[in-house]
């Protein structure tokens, strides 16, 4: 199903069954060595806490989550926005946790994006490098497993024909074959060639409510960053009615550049080679009551 809508979208596409590579190697450097055992995906918070107007007590443990989806000491990949309690400003959080099991601590290897102070450019920081914890407020999309070896998809694509993004292509595909079933997968891929859009979160939240779409991506700051980029995607073909963001991407390098995944801006050159896992159970935790569309992309 993957290949065929792929060849579509791309000059090249090839989806296989392979074993998951070790992923506690370069580039990943995971505390976890592979996605698989107990897949399932979390929505935790959303869009609605951050938009129109933050609501910054909304705050959240990832070792409280893992226990949440009924798997205490889970591994999680995806995307969502730092506390700014812990943080004293506003950032993307690139979460990438082992969380803690009766045996063993929490191993945090997230990243944070943020707007540097200096230069308005992007400073990227390990997260551990400054903080102990394993907080994350507003919102996240999380693709959670055991983090063990076995059997995962890989999927590579050469050369963008069409307009959607790799992550977008894979969900509209996936919600094409199944229409009213949602599926959901997680994991993680690399932009290996080429060039991408990226947006980092301002350090201040907005002061005038965000109203529409523009008025996001005004607040917002665009930047073209290099490959290679390590992404964590979150997929879920449908919303089953659960008030879901249905894909969200965070990405982080070892150069200095990440951020929340728009699309590459190099579709001729551009290079994604990806490792997923279909998702077994989907978990909706603090959903908004008062809920809207904007902001979602």
């Amino acid at each position: 199903v993957l290949q065929k809508g792929l060849k579509e979208n791309f000059a090249d596409a090839q989806v296989s069954v392979v074993d998951c590579p070790d992923l506690t190697q370069e580039p990943f450097n995971f505390p976890a060595k592979g996605i698989c055992g107990k897949p399932r995906i979390a929505d935790v918070g959303g869009v609605p806490y951050l938009i129109p107007v933050a609501q910054k007590d909304k705050v959240y443990d990832l070792n409280t989550v893992a226990k949440d989806i009924e798997l205490p000491g889970a591994f999680i990949l995806g995307a969502g926005a730092v506390s700014s309690k812990i943080l004293g400003v506003n950032a993307e959080l690139i979460p990438i946790v082992q969380t803690k099991s009766e045996k063993n601590p929490a191993v945090n290897g997230s990243y944070v994006a943020q707007i540097n102070p200096a230069d308005k450019g992007c400073l990227l920081e390990k997260y551990s490098s400054k903080y102990t914890d394993c907080e994350f407020g507003l919102l996240a999309n999380l693709y959670a497993s055991e983090g063990q070896p076995g059997k995962v998809i890989e999927v590579k694509a050469n050369g963008r024909t069409g307009e959607l993004n790799f992550v977008s292509c894979l969900r509209q595909i996936l919600e094409k074959q199944y229409g009213e079933k949602p599926v959901g997968m997680g994991g993680t891929f690399i932009i290996q060639k080429g060039k991408a859009k990226i947006h980092i979160m301002p350090p201040e939240f907005s002061a005038c409510p965000l109203n529409t779409d523009e008025d996001v991506n005004n607040w917002l700051k665009f930047f073209e960053m290099k490959a290679p980029l390590i992404c964590q995607p979150v997929i879920v073909s449908r919303d089953p009615g659960f008030d879901l963001r249905v894909e969200h991407t965070h990405c982080f390098s070892h150069h200095g550049e990440g951020g929340h995944y728009h699309q590459d801006t190099s579709p001729d050159s551009v290079q994604y080679l990806g490792y997923f896992l279909p998702a077994e159970l989907l978990f909706r935790i603090d959903r908004p009551q008062e809920t809207h569309l904007i902001g979602r992309d």
